[in-house]
């Protein structure tokens, strides 16, 4: 190890985020590598009372973390690779993807007779893709802004101010809220966010590059990061960040092949445009993904897109 020190690891807060890290320093440990867990404040973390789209989402619940590896406070990040912006600064890398946990999104809710097609739901979410894939597939459900972590949106759950919740399985699963969930919606339909159900590790180009090799061997998980920059390469080239109601899902068959689903859909649910590209060359994971992204786009995803923005701007 180039280092004797501990490893820095930075983090929001949230108990979600803080097992994220934890699980970074338990890998780090089994390899005789010490670490040290430093928490940081994001935007997305003050920023209670309006939805992600609404405060910009670009860097939202990274940016401050990133300033913290330039500055040389922390020596890695550690983010939920969903909400990593597509377009990381020059100075910084995304340096590894753990392996990934089940992309589904999932249905919450403490009443265990809660059924989706009962008429007048409320569904709480804070996610655009969400809202407008409900729009399409349940339109019997209305929707209401969840921000919060998971704790909080729970506590306003059994409040009563939604009948249920949707969320990533990922992050239920790591706060063993299993018992809650009432429904396990098909990935093949809502197909999750690029990222979901990932972590990534970020770190600055000046880290020293045997640690850097160091962490990768330990933390990096070849297949998920594959599928990963296949994910992001489709959202890069969506030019719209994770605020827009794109979705995006690399997977490997058993025979090996890279198969990536993705598209965009409206915020009213109406517009929904999807393809299914694949490859048996790994190293064309990027190109596919910015391959499927322009043939969305010349499908129709332009003109969604600039619905959108001019939805935002009206709003």
């Amino acid at each position: 190890m180039p280092t004797t020190r501990p490893i820095r690891i930075g983090t929001r807060g949230s108990k979600l985020a803080l097992w994220q890290a934890h699980h970074v320093a338990a890998c780090l440990k089994q390899e005789q590598i010490a670490s040290e867990i430093v928490i940081i404040t994001t935007t997305g973390d003050v920023i209670q009372d309006r939805s992600l789209a609404k405060i910009g989402s670009k860097g939202v619940f990274t940016e401050e973390l990133e300033e913290s590896l330039r500055t040389g406070h922390i020596d890695v990040a550690v983010h939920s690779a969903k909400d990593v912006q597509s377009t990381i600064p020059d100075d910084l890398e995304l340096l590894a993807f753990m392996k990934r946990e089940r992309v589904n999104d999932v249905v919450l809710s403490f009443d265990s007779t809660f059924s989706l097609d009962r008429p007048g739901i409320t569904l709480g979410t804070s996610s655009t893709r969400r809202k407008a894939m409900f729009r399409r597939f349940y339109p019997n459900a209305s929707t209401a802004e969840a921000r919060g972590n998971l704790q909080t949106r729970l506590r306003k759950l059994e409040e009563g101010q939604y009948d249920a919740l949707v969320l990533a399985y990922a992050g239920v699963h790591r706060m063993e809220y299993d018992k809650l969930i009432r429904h396990m919606l098909p990935e093949k339909q809502f197909v999750p966010a690029a990222g979901q159900g990932s972590v990534a590790i970020e770190c600055a180009h000046t880290l020293d590059g045997e640690l850097k090799a160091t962490l990768q061997r330990i933390l990096d998980h070849p297949a998920t990061h594959t599928c990963l920059l296949t994910e992001r390469a489709f959202l890069r080239t969506m030019e719209g960040g994770c605020s827009i109601p794109s979705f995006a899902l690399a997977t490997f068959t058993t025979t090996g092949t890279l198969q990536l689903h993705g598209g965009l859909i409206s915020l009213d649910g109406k517009q929904y445009i999807d393809e299914t590209f694949s490859t048996v060359d790994a190293q064309q994971a990027e190109a596919m993904g910015v391959r499927l992204a322009e043939s969305v786009l010349s499908r129709g995803g332009r003109e969604i897109l600039d619905a959108i923005r001019h939805h935002r701007t009206e709003a």
